[in-house]
């Protein structure tokens, strides 16, 4: 772990978050709350929000994932089993673990997730 002894406090507003389309998914966009680009050290903060009926495919990512379902009730596959969720759940995605997301419903999803600093491979499923 790295030592936080050097870190500047940041505080971001919600309107300075900039959001852009994530290219795997049509209806999914990405805001970097906080990173290592801000001084953080070990982990970065982002803010994914999912349009209604939005589809993000099976995919892998090199490091884990924390999240916390912000808004909205989406379905979410890891490995082999579905999961509806919705605002107040949290979820645990292992590095290397096939996942997606379906947002069935007519109200847009978000929800937050850490993940570690450094590269994060994403590959897509096939």
């Amino acid at each position: 772990m790295t030592e936080t002894g050097d870190a500047t406090p940041v505080v971001r507003r919600a309107e300075a978050v900039e959001y852009e389309a994530v290219d795997a998914a049509d209806g999914l966009e990405k805001g970097v709350l906080v990173d290592e680009s801000d001084g953080a050290p070990n982990f970065a903060m982002r803010r994914f929000t999912l349009a209604a009926g939005a589809e993000v495919p099976e995919h892998t990512n090199a490091v884990e994932h924390e999240q916390y379902v912000l808004e909205g009730e989406y379905v979410v596959g890891i490995d082999d089993e579905e999961y509806a969720v919705e605002a107040g759940d949290s979820l645990l995605i292992p590095a290397g673990t096939v996942h997606w997301y379906r947002n069935e419903s007519d109200e847009p999803g978000a929800f937050i997730c850490v993940v570690p600093n450094g590269d994060d491979t994403i590959e897509l499923v096939e």
